[in-house]
């Protein structure tokens, strides 16, 4: 039976509309609300999934009227609105004709022209998709992938890219993002995903954080010690102590000035040799890509703490 094609929408999203067809059953009075159309004599349920044909804003939503589509992201230099020509096959997975293959081609390599507006466009679209690159090499969460991709739109906004790398420039907006939310990073473990020397990638990452004014804060060695206990194998009980060792280092100022990842694996040597794990000082220090010289040192400074 049809259906109101319209629904009210007020306060109660549950208000009663009125239909002016009768019940199939017995005739009597029909009510459509949001949920289902109800005979109120007999209760037969006639519809129990009716289409809403009404607008999905409201008055005050007047520049945000969209109705379907993927959400906008700042990973992509057009927030994400950009239409992709398919080949081989349709909608139905059909082989398509080679006539209409080659027209399809056409089309594709003139989408692909039109694509970028300006060659300031064209190098935001391939600076994020150099730090979509770098993100996936490392691992990193999508979160910090579009606040990397959008310090990078703002570098470029504020006109920093003339005369430097677009590559140090995604590989220091990633690098960046990454300080400023506390990830155990250093700019030797972005370096060798980037396609650029490390000193550049230093350089650029100057500009940024004199430029911009980046809340970065000095890396600490306890930041360090969960993800070097997870590539040593420690245990539950090492990663812990290693943490409050790290954690009372810092508190005694004894951490100014060393390399963070170098003392968090002096840490976990030490926290290893407490708890009789097997753990070697040539293996943190491998895991930490420092010398054994380091992490003696280190360790120096740990046993001065803590006696």
């Amino acid at each position: 039976m049809p259906t109101s094609n319209i629904y009210d929408r007020g306060f109660d999203e549950d208000v009663q509309c009125g239909t002016t067809s009768p019940c199939p059953e017995c005739g009597g009075q029909v009510r459509t609300n949001t949920a289902e159309t109800v005979c109120e004599d007999c209760g037969l349920v006639i519809d129990d999934q009716a289409i809403d044909h009404g607008p999905e804003w409201h008055v005050d939503d007047e520049g945000e009227r969209r109705r379907t589509g993927a959400p906008l992201t700042a990973a992509r230099h057009d927030r994400g609105l950009s239409t992709r020509i398919g080949s081989g096959q349709d909608a139905a997975g059909c082989e398509i004709a080679p006539q209409k293959r080659r027209r399809l081609a056409r089309l594709r390599r003139e989408h692909a022209r039109g694509r970028w507006q300006s060659t300031q466009d064209r190098n935001l679209g391939h600076g994020l998709t150099e730090i979509r690159r770098i993100a996936s090499a490392l691992g990193l969460p999508a979160s910090v992938r579009d606040q990397a991709c959008q310090l990078f739109r703002t570098a470029q906004n504020e006109g920093l890219l003339p005369g430097r790398s677009i590559e140090a420039m995604a590989a220091a907006s990633v690098f960046a993002v990454c300080r400023c939310n506390g990830h155990s990073r250093l700019i030797a473990d972005v370096t060798p995903v980037a396609q650029v020397a490390q000193s550049r990638v230093e350089n650029a990452y100057t500009v940024l954080n004199e430029a911009l004014g980046l809340p970065t804060s000095p890396m600490a060695p306890p930041q360090f010690v969960p993800r070097l206990a997870s590539e040593l194998g420690c245990t539950d009980a090492v990663q812990h102590d290693a943490t409050r060792l790290a954690e009372q280092a810092v508190d005694a100022g004894v951490t100014t000035g060393v390399h963070p990842a170098g003392f968090a694996a002096a840490c976990l040597y030490m926290a290893a040799c407490a708890n009789d794990e097997p753990l070697t000082q040539a293996d943190a220090a491998t895991a930490a890509e420092v010398t054994i010289e380091t992490v003696r040192a280190h360790r120096d400074r740990l046993l001065s703490v803590v006696e």
